[in-house]
């Protein structure tokens, strides 16, 4: 009868063997540091926040008679600039807020209609109504890329300078309007016109 004998695995196997328990020991530590850490992990944040608006020019939605963007129209003033399409369901739940802010009248609310077909643009917009001072058609997506928009819907608070001032990511409800939006038009609002 014969015993046999099992060779021991190098050492180097053996590391090599514990590399995922060891990678996955990391991100799980990354993860609970994010987790434990307080902040908003919801909160993404964009890096043209105090740089001027991209330079945006896009053909109206026809049959609103309204214009389309033009961003040299941002100067002097402070605009909310919501990107929305028709196909979106948080739109469609965000936009009795934008029914509600488009009665205040120190700032403008434009739309960045994204990838949408204009007779669904048009249909949204007089099914529940028309907030808008400006819809620009942005067909292909090529301006909500370089607005840095991850999705729809989106919104920018823009101040009198032209210069982004804060970015909402998802729909807005009343109270993230009421509590995270609106303060931050009021800082744009009262912020010195240089």
């Amino acid at each position: 009868m014969s015993v046999e004998t099992q060779e021991p695995k190098p050492p180097r196997r053996r590391l090599l063997l514990l590399l995922p328990l060891a990678i996955f020991l990391v991100l799980a530590g990354i993860f609970l540091t994010q987790l434990l850490s307080g902040r908003d992990v919801s909160a993404i944040p964009s890096a043209l926040i105090g740089h001027t608006a991209p330079e945006t020019k896009l053909p109206p939605l026809e049959g609103i008679s309204l214009p389309g963007i033009d961003s040299a129209n941002f100067a002097g003033k402070v605009t909310l600039v919501n990107v929305f399409a028709s196909w979106c369901a948080p739109c469609r739940e965000e936009h009795p807020v934008f029914m509600a802010l488009s009665q205040d009248k120190r700032f403008d609310i434009v739309g960045l209609n994204y990838k949408d077909k204009p007779e669904n643009a048009r249909r949204f917009l007089g099914d529940l109504g028309n907030p808008y001072h400006a819809v620009g058609v942005d067909e292909n997506g090529r301006a909500a890329i370089d607005w840095g928009v991850y999705g729809v819907p989106e919104t920018f608070v823009i101040g009198r300078d032209g210069k982004i001032a804060y970015k909402h990511v998802g729909p807005l409800s009343p109270e993230s309007a009421r509590s995270v939006l609106l303060p931050e038009v009021e800082k744009a609002l009262a912020a010195p016109t240089s």
